[in-house]
């Protein structure tokens, strides 16, 4: 079943690998966001473009990873040959060479591009790994590709930062998500505090997928039994936070475009900013406070 969903003001879709094989070649770009280039070089699907998902984010300001500059991001996505209104199916994969890919790399960078003023991205729900089970095409080749006109045009009402998330998080109809795993939410991550911050909920990205594959999601209908049980629902504000942002993503785009809640945020900063601050206490265990 192909996942397609209203664009609006700027947003994503998702489509089908027999989509995407049946109109190769037309109308739109492909990106393949591997996490190394080796992996591009060695199995890729035609006329796919390579993209470093790691160019998006830089320290800046005593952060260690923070999105780029618009000017940056235009300059990357011009390279590459993107324009605002021209469709782009972004997938990734494992990676036959690193075996670095876990999935994440697809929604961090379709949610980059919809942040930065894409209007048209879809998501290749199951990606690679769905592609070559189905025995679909792969190459070697290389596409050419003219340096396009991108603007960027930010979409700031996408995210919430870090003064206006600590006022916010603790108000009644507002729900604050860690997508992290469950032990690193419970207990000590690779960050100098453990735990969590105060009042989040744990919803493990992982949990929303399918076993097997990290690139493709479950069905609607058990997507939102999975959410009932934790109290999830539509009315509320929805904040998605992890560590970095990266697993957010995952998510935010879920929530506001699969499921079209109407009042969805993402943390960028998540518990790495909040962590850095010597005055937020964090809680450790299963309970959100």
């Amino acid at each position: 079943m192909e996942k397609e969903y209203p664009l609006g003001g700027g947003g994503l879709k998702w489509t089908h690998s027999s989509w995407l094989e049946e109109n190769l070649g037309g109308k739109f770009s492909i990106l393949d966001v591997q996490p190394d280039i080796h992996d591009y070089i060695l199995e890729h699907i035609p006329g796919a473009v390579y993209f470093n998902p790691n160019l998006l984010r830089v320290p800046y300001k005593g952060m260690p990873g923070v999105y780029v500059s618009e000017k940056i991001a235009e300059l990357l996505f011009r390279r590459v040959g993107l324009s605002n209104d021209y469709p782009v199916v972004v997938y990734t994969g494992v990676g036959g060479i690193r075996g670095w890919g876990d999935g994440l790399e697809q929604t961090m960078v379709a949610y980059s591009l919809a942040r930065f003023g894409h209007n048209k991205v879809y998501v290749l729900d199951g990606g690679l790994i769905d592609w070559k089970k189905e025995d679909r095409k792969l190459t070697k080749e290389f596409p050419l590709i003219e340096e396009s006109d991108f603007e960027v045009r930010l979409r700031k009402d996408y995210w919430i930062e870090y003064e206006n998330f600590k006022r916010i998080k603790d108000e009644q109809g507002v729900v604050l998500l860690d997508a992290r795993p469950e032990n690193v939410y419970e207990d000590q991550g690779p960050w100098g505090k453990p735990g969590h911050i105060p009042g989040a909920i744990n919803l493990p990205w992982k949990s929303l997928m399918v076993d097997g594959n990290p690139a493709l999601l479950k069905d609607k209908d058990e997507i939102n039994s999975i959410l009932e049980g934790k109290g999830i629902s539509p009315d509320k504000t929805i904040i998605c936070s992890c560590g970095t942002g990266r697993e957010a993503t995952n998510e935010f785009i879920m929530f506001k475009f699969l499921l079209e809640y109407p009042n969805v945020k993402i943390y960028e900063g998540s518990f790495t900013e909040w962590s850095s601050y010597p005055e937020n206490p964090t809680v450790t265990g299963k309970d959100p406070r």
